[in-house]
């Protein structure tokens, strides 16, 4: 019996052992494209942990003009990026842009870059620090790659992180709102039409902007204001509501006489 249990216990500590032996050690690979190639199975395989690790020693050991190296960036930002170690995806995908800005993955890492720091922003209300990195690194793509078919999805995106900056400053306005702090609450609402007109969050800002004007009495503003929603949100239901007791504006004919008439087009 206690033969048995002692062949058992030696069993299940080779058993451990053979399961915690290391698969992917980076002593073993001689030389750099051994090393990319294991990397890249690794990769495929879903070791993400693996690698990280190869594809970082590539990226301080392959010479500068290596083919190799832009590709090694991109895998292991990829990597980070699966690790959601975003900080981490977005600097080695900026590698790529900064190093290697002709190469046919600059584009595409100037994209992903700018997803990565996009994440790091997790809730409009929060710090909007990274999300305004973001933001500088969709713009980048843009200007140096005005032909790269990436332009139409980036400027999607771009457009989806202006509204949560909407969104950030819609926050903050309410909460000066609710607490009928109506002039601070003003100052965000007012941001909002001013910096990001057409995001999602602009007629609610405009709106809530009408409600603060006749709450405070600013009869000329809500009148000015309702015109506006009235033209840019004709079927908008809150906007109806919100507007519904506020007179149209008019122009009478003295002020349309003194009007700036536009100039006549010229002609050839």
């Amino acid at each position: 019996m206690h033969r048995n249990s002692w062949r058992l216990a030696t069993t299940l500590i080779v058993v451990v052992v053979v399961a915690c032996r290391p698969e992917f050690q980076l002593k073993k690979f001689t030389d750099n494209v051994a090393l990319y190639t294991a990397s890249s199975r690794e990769f495929q395989r879903g070791k993400w942990d693996n690698a990280v690790a190869g594809f970082e020693k590539l990226t301080t050991e392959l010479p500068a003009r290596d083919t190799l190296l832009p590709r090694s960036f991109w895998y292991l930002a990829s990597a980070h990026q699966r690790l959601k170690e975003y900080l981490l995806a977005a600097q080695s995908f900026n590698r790529i842009v900064e190093t290697f800005p002709e190469d046919t993955l600059a584009d595409d890492s100037a994209l992903e870059a700018a997803r990565s720091y996009r994440r790091l922003w997790r809730r409009p209300e929060l710090d909007p620090t990274y999300g305004e990195t973001a933001f500088a690194t969709y713009n980048t793509l843009l200007a140096l790659y005005p032909d790269s078919p990436l332009l139409p999805q980036a400027k999607a995106e771009l457009d989806t992180l202006n509204d949560w900056f909407a969104r950030k400053n819609y926050i903050t306005g309410m909460y000066y709102f609710r607490r009928k702090g109506y002039d601070s609450g003003n100052i965000y609402f007012k941001d909002i039409l001013l910096k990001w007109p057409d995001s999602p969050t602009a007629r609610q800002a405009g709106v809530k902007l009408v409600e603060s004007y006749r709450a405070i009495r600013y009869t000329a503003d809500a009148t000015e204001l309702c015109g506006q929603l009235r033209a840019k949100y004709p079927e908008a239901r809150d906007v109806a509501d919100v507007c519904r007791d506020v007179p149209i504006a008019t122009v009478s004919p003295a002020d349309s006489a003194s009007a700036p008439r536009k100039p006549p087009t010229p002609t050839r």
